[in-house]
């Protein structure tokens, strides 16, 4: 899979076993190949809403999107595995870019290719969802420029503040399975700062463990003075490395050790010879209203491309149980939470 395009961290095998174990979520693995020689691979997740049945290919399938015939044999096969295990749904959000730059931007241009992936899943009767589970919109960065041509294309602003959190004794290191309590502390105190939910330490720890075994992740830590203060989490496979994990704690914020984390990240991801940096996240709505607004405005000033992507779509194999679903899911949430 490494090797075909959009290859995806949360379409390998290891995500897969990995859901299975911490949230329930069943992997079957479809592969289709011309020749003996793979050219779609979709790791389909199943789980049960009470008496429902729903399946989830997260940021898949993996394909050429450019090669119809495979991409509609992958949905002929997707459609009829939904039909075949009674699900309500299967929803699907494939790295597939509808749009780049900021919406009314003067970097704005649309994909064609986008567009034409959306119309053919419309007119087969998939829906666009209104339950995106992955960010739809993300900021990447093209590592295939030399440090200084990334570094320079950097606002004025964040380049100082990279700079001056060296200057003012913020240190970087690689973090190892010993540093696991530490990242979830850090992780945990971002979370009640900033009003969003987390899981578990247990699940960190066994995501975060699993895929540093397997060489699929890597953290670093900000230090001051020997004291962590804020770090990332990479994820990294196939030509792309996704900044899924970050933290500060509520000490030493000014000395601006984000910036010096996010470029240590970009540095390490290109030495190791990934092609992109993906930020993992920009907002859906580009103003204040947006919940992403304030990170984004952090992750602008690194100067990635804003690509927009076509988001999650459901296929509803009996369109009249999708529709009761989505009426009676957030009462059966409800219940779950009570």
């Amino acid at each position: 899979m490494r090797l075909l395009p959009a290859a995806h961290i949360l379409q390998t095998w290891d995500w897969g076993e990995f859901k299975r174990e911490t949230t329930g979520w069943q992997p079957t693995r479809l592969a289709f190949e011309r020749d003996g020689i793979p050219v779609a691979l979709a790791s389909v997740g199943m789980r049960s809403m009470g008496p429902f049945k729903i399946l989830y290919v997260s940021k898949g399938p993996v394909l050429d999107y450019d090669n119809e015939p495979v991409f509609l044999e992958v949905l002929d096969a997707l459609e009829s595995r939904a039909r075949s295990t009674g699900a309500v749904w299967l929803k699907i959000d494939p790295d597939v870019v509808l749009a780049t730059g900021v919406p009314g931007g003067a970097e704005e241009k649309t994909r064609a290719w986008g567009e034409r992936i959306c119309a053919q899943l419309k007119d087969r009767g998939w829906r666009f969802s209104d339950a995106q589970v992955q960010f739809r919109n993300t900021i990447k960065f093209d590592l295939s420029r030399t440090e200084d041509e990334l570094l320079m294309a950097m606002s004025g602003n964040t380049r100082r503040k990279i700079r001056a959190a060296g200057k003012k004794g913020v240190t970087v290191r690689a973090a190892g399975h010993d540093n696991l309590a530490i990242l979830y502390q850090l992780y945990r105190i971002t979370a009640a700062r900033d009003g969003f939910l987390i899981r578990p330490y247990d699940y960190y720890r066994r995501a975060w463990q699993a895929f540093m075994d397997v060489g699929l992740a890597h953290a670093l830590i900000a230090e001051y003075e020997g004291e962590p203060i804020a770090h990332v989490i990479l994820f990294h496979f196939g030509r792309s490395c996704w900044y899924f994990y970050g933290a500060s704690g509520d000490r030493e914020r000014q000395r601006m050790p984000n910036y010096l984390l996010q470029w240590e990240a970009i540095k390490w991801a290109k030495a190791q010879g990934y092609a992109v940096y993906d930020m993992w996240g920009a907002p859906d709505v580009f103003d204040e209203s947006d919940s992403l607004w304030g990170v984004y405005q952090f992750k602008r000033g690194f100067r990635g491309q804003v690509l927009r992507h076509i988001g999650a779509w459901d296929y509803p194999p009996r369109p009249w149980l999708y529709d009761a679903y989505a009426k009676l899911a957030p009462r059966l949430m409800g219940l779950l939470r009570n």
